[in-house]
């Protein structure tokens, strides 16, 4: 998954004000207690993040 779509799949998911902020201060325990914007700056790719973006808030990964 490209970037760019990551990013366009998690503002329309959630909206992008909420997105933004999700991005930057939710701790994502699975991939090793990092947010998902620290993630995506370590190498982790955006469908690993979307993925675990996606099980935090319960949402089906695969309904986009």
């Amino acid at each position: 998954m490209r970037l760019t779509e990551f990013t366009e799949l998690v503002g329309i998911e959630f909206g992008r004000l909420r997105a933004d902020a999700m991005l930057v201060d939710h701790v994502l325990l699975e991939l090793g207690g990092r947010t998902g914007a620290q993630a995506i700056a370590d190498g982790v790719d955006p469908r690993d993040v979307w993925r675990a973006l996606c099980r935090d808030f319960e949402v089906p990964a695969n309904r986009w």
